[in-house]
Formats: structure tokens, C-alpha cells, sequence
């Protein structure tokens, strides 16, 4: 998949083409509605399926101080939207001057001009352009004059009639309920980032971690998971079990939040690597031990049950 960050300097190759629109933070089961039907107009019509997004995200430009909130920051975004078949990404630079675009204006020099969009798909509650003055009503008001299509898709719900949402699946993450997550996912909640260096705490106990700040990640319920970890290599991604526990660590005076990761049965160095952490099952609550020893214990004990279910949780998928 090509990733390009330029509306007005669009290769030939992704011009011409169905344009997917939409901010598409977490790419859940009604995100890969919305960009699978874009996908089957672009393969029936022999041409490209480009998929619009912005970073920052609009809601972080417009509103900078708060709680971090994201499903899929940029970079596991572009994993997910490229997993589905996607022959380019377009990133917009949301700052300034693109959120003072008018919507027609954002149809003409965007869509129109930069791209030649032949079909536009979108979501139909999706809003762009300034004062999210612009939805599928006034793209097709400007279909003829612009020479596209449009095709707008409904959201989609679960058999219990529960629309998948993005806000749905962050009140999941934030109480613990990555399984419910997972379900309006269509896969594992992930967080991803690059391994740092840690205190070496966990080597010492028999545990060594691989320690990842969340940066604009959404905080999970603090505690314990059973994970799968994804260990990027230059041709493929090897997942490896494991445990995580997110939080401060209070047995040792931990004053910032992380996420610390052990692998099963993996020896590896995995320092300054890009490591994919998908949370499973929620195992317990972080809490505050007696002293070492009786932390060590815990995650021997934490381990085992990780190790439990992530066995039958892959019996259950082959």
C-alpha cells in the first residue's frame, strides 16, 4: 500500500480511482464495511481504491488537552487499512488551514482536482469540511459538476442490533472488556510501539519485560492481560504469547503508567523494535504487594493463566 501526505501531488497510479473517506480511528467492523465496498466498486470498475484520512485526528487539533483517546494512532491504522486490500492511503495534515476549508471547497481542491475521484464511498453519519458542514447530501449536490459518484454506507450493527462505534469500543477498552472490544473490532484490541529501555526490574524477578509507553493510545482498564505480541521482523511479523500488566507499578514506586510485556517461552532482545501488543483477556486488577517476593509469585501465577488461555483461545481458532 502507498502512503502519501500530499492532496495536491498525487501519483498517477491513485488517481482516477474510488475514494474512501472517513477518519477511521480503530477501523472496526463498520470501517471495513464502508472501505470493503469501496474496494469491490474500485476492483469491478478495474480501477484504484484510495482511502482519505487525516492526522491529528480533528477531535486532537480542535481539542488538545484531552485524555488521550485513540484506538489506532497512525502508524497501527495504516497496518490495518492495509491488511484489507487498500491500494493507497492518503494522509491530510489536519491543522489550520485544512479545517478552515469549506466543504465545497474540500470537494473541489481534494476530491475534484487533487484525486480525479471517479466514485467518493462514505459513511453516513461521516462529517468534513469546516463546521462538519459537509455529508453525503452535499457530495452528491456536487457529484455532477465534479464528475463522481457516490455511495454511502449505513452503519453497521451486530446480531444483538449494536451499532459499531469507535466510542462503543473505548468505553470496552477502558473497562477492562477486551473481549467485548475484540468482538466490535473484528480482531484483538492492539497497542503498538517501540520497546525502551526499562529499570530491569522484571529480569531480576525471573519476568524480563519489554516496557511501551501509550502515547496517544486510549488507557486500558489498569491491571493484568493474557497478550499475543507481534514482533515486527523485515518480512513478516512473528506473534509471541505472553502477559502484560498496564499501570504504575505501586509494588515498586512506579510513578508513571506503562505497559510492560512478558513473553513466553522468548528469549530475544527485543530493544528499540516496533512490538504489536494485543490485548486478550483481562486477567486482574494491578494492586500493591507485600514486597517482592510475593510480587514474583503473582506473576508466576498471572503467567500460567495467560499461558492457559492463550492455548485454548488457539485451539478454539484453527
Amino acid at each position: 500500500m502507498q502512503i502519501i501526505r500530499d492532496y495536491e501531488n498525487v501519483p498517477s497510479e491513485a488517481r482516477d480511482g474510488v475514494v474512501v473517506l472517513g477518519n477511521f480511528d480503530g477501523v472496526h467492523r463498520g470501517h471495513q464495511a464502508v472501505i470493503g465496498h469501496g474496494i469491490e466498486l474500485a476492483r469491478d470498475a478495474k480501477i484504484p481504491v484510495v482511502v482519505v484520512t487525516f492526522e491529528p485526528h480533528p477531535r486532537t487539533f480542535f481539542r488538545p488537552h484531552d485524555a488521550p483517546f485513540r484506538l489506532t494512532p497512525f502508524q497501527n491504522k495504516a497496518h490495518h487499512i492495509e491488511a484489507l486490500g487498500v491500494d493507497a492511503l492518503i494522509v491530510l495534515e489536519f491543522d489550520k488551514t485544512l479545517s478552515h476549508f469549506e466543504a465545497d471547497e474540500f470537494i473541489r481542491r481534494v476530491l475534484v482536482e487533487g484525486m480525479s475521484a471517479k466514485q467518493v464511498v462514505i459513511g453516513q453519519d461521516f462529517r468534513f469540511g469546516r463546521k462538519r458542514g459537509g455529508d453525503t447530501a452535499l457530495l452528491e449536490a456536487h457529484a455532477e459538476f465534479g464528475g463522481y459518484s457516490v455511495t454511502t454506507v449505513a452503519p453497521v450493527a451486530s446480531a444483538d442490533a449494536e451499532i459499531y462505534s469507535s466510542t462503543h469500543i473505548r468505553e470496552n477498552v477502558e473497562a477492562g472488556k477486551p473481549g467485548h472490544a475484540a468482538a466490535m473490532l473484528g480482531r484483538p484490541f492492539e497497542i503498538e510501539g517501540e520497546v525502551i529501555s526499562g529499570d530491569q526490574r522484571g529480569r531480576t524477578l525471573g519476568f524480563p519485560t519489554a516496557n511501551i509507553v501509550l502515547g496517544e493510545y486510549i488507557r486500558p482498564a489498569r491491571g493484568v492481560y493474557a497478550v499475543r505480541a507481534g514482533i515486527e521482523t523485515d518480512s513478516e511479523i512473528i506473534w509471541v504469547d505472553g502477559v502484560a500488566n498496564f499501570g504504575n507499578r505501586p509494588t515498586i514506586g512506579g510513578d508513571s503508567l506503562l505497559l510492560e510485556v512478558h513473553l513466553l517461552d522468548f528469549n530475544g532482545d527485543l530493544y528499540g523494535k516496533n512490538l504489536r501488543v494485543a490485548l486478550i483477556e483481562y486477567l486482574r486488577p494491578e494492586r500493591k504487594f507485600d514486597g517482592l517476593e510475593a510480587l514474583k509469585a503473582q506473576i508466576d501465577e498471572d503467567s500460567a493463566t495467560a499461558r492457559r488461555i492463550l492455548v485454548v483461545r488457539a485451539a478454539g481458532a484453527s
